[in-house]
């Protein structure tokens, strides 16, 4: 066992009363359920409240966190989300000279270079129509629950839809942030020369520091840097197909060359760009969704042959060791749950297949529910986590 992903770990927007922390109470129409979505951020510089015994000192919660977990052997992930944030981003946690994201944005046009945001002028935003009778804490009281938001002008929401009022299932809890992108999809940030892709670490950053780039891409930086400095040995990158490839070799080009063993992760589910990530956005894995999960997860369920696994073999093997092979996630179903019906063997076939086929060359993931057991079993065994409580982590553990 090598790594553990410590999920949820940045404060994200929730439903739960920290005033007397000082923190800002977020609207439940704005936020997906009472936890909310540990993919909306709220605040990078700051731990979810929510995780710690003592709310009040949950920054060092998760130091001793990640110092018992790095003296039993294991590196630490957590996520980072760079598409979009919180609808409410505001930061208590930010070390001195930083500026919260929009803080410094010019509201009264859609776009500019250096705005965090895009934005829509003379427009408000409006809290979608709910469907298949939804409701706010599922129709209990509170006092920010009235089918309000003020967000004025309204911002596009996360998954780029750009009405005021977004559709009920838009990442409306959400914003949309802005890389340098223009409305149109044209790019106002210097391209890559001809040829980086075969570049190392050190040459893509010192190209980059020879370049004016956007705002956002400082602010992303100084995230990464601060929680490296806590500790942290790596980041598991939320829809990062929606971010500039661009963008990945400034930010992971900084990350290697401060810490060149540190473990980049990316969710990219489009086959076609694969490479760019890998070799010009210098990830180290991304998921192996689209191949291989994807065909497993067809011939258990008798939708496919296991012919198909060739051609995964076959379209892959340039970059197969950049690919992160699992058998179930955060996001997908597990594999063996569609496997065992009425066969109590049955899943483990899978698990033969991945783990002769990978060799020791990669990594799987095992998901929340048999991780988090065995996370207290770690807890109990090697005291890696009795005062933090995660709420769901993924270990990732040597295929070979």
């Amino acid at each position: 066992m090598t790594h553990i992903w410590y999920t949820g770990v940045p404060h994200h927007a929730l439903i739960r009363d920290y005033s007397a922390l000082g923190i800002s109470a977020d609207d439940p129409d704005v936020v997906k359920g009472r936890a909310g979505s540990p993919y909306a951020v709220k605040d990078y510089y700051q731990v979810n409240p929510d995780l710690a015994v003592d709310p009040e000192r949950r920054m060092e919660e998760f130091e001793a966190l990640v110092q018992r977990t790095h003296a039993a052997g294991m590196r630490v992930i957590i996520d980072i989300v760079p598409n979009h944030v919180a609808r409410k981003y505001e930061s208590l946690g930010k070390p001195e000279g930083v500026r919260d994201f929009g803080a410094d944005d010019d509201t009264s046009v859609a776009y500019a270079r250096d705005n965090d945001f895009y934005y829509i002028p003379g427009e408000a935003f409006q809290v979608p129509d709910p469907l298949a009778g939804y409701r706010p804490l599922g129709g209990e009281a509170h006092p920010l629950a009235d089918g309000k938001f003020d967000e004025n002008p309204a911002k596009w929401t996360g998954n780029g839809a750009r009405d005021a009022k977004p559709h009920f299932y838009d990442w409306y809890e959400t914003v949309k942030v802005n890389y340098g992108v223009r409305p149109d999809g044209t790019r106002d940030f210097p391209a890559l020369p001809e040829g980086y892709s075969q570049a190392d670490a050190a040459e893509h950053l010192a190209f980059w520091e020879k370049q004016d780039v956007p705002a956002s891409w400082k602010k992303w930086r100084d995230i990464a840097f601060f929680w490296m400095d806590k500790g942290v040995d790596g980041f598991r990158y939320d829809m990062a197909e929606m971010v500039p490839v661009e963008f990945w070799s400034y930010l992971n080009s900084a990350i290697k060359v401060k810490n060149p063993e540190a473990f980049l992760l990316a969710e990219i589910y489009n086959p076609s760009v694969y490479r760019d990530y890998i070799y010009s956005g210098k990830m180290d894995f991304l998921y192996d969704k689209v191949a291989l999960y994807d065909t497993l997860k067809g011939i258990i369920q008798g939708k496919g042959s296991t012919d198909a696994i060739e051609k995964v073999q076959q379209d892959l093997a340039d970059i197969h060791p950049h690919m992160l092979h699992f058998l179930e996630n955060h996001d997908e179903q597990r594999i063996a749950s569609l496997s065992s019906r009425g066969m109590r063997r049955r899943p483990f076939l899978p698990w033969c297949f991945l783990h002769c086929w990978t060799a020791g060359r990669s990594w799987c993931i095992l998901g929340r529910k048999w991780a988090s057991r065995v996370l207290k079993m770690r807890a109990l065994e090697s005291r890696v986590a009795p005062r933090f409580s995660i709420t769901s982590a993924c270990l990732t553990i040597s295929a070979g």
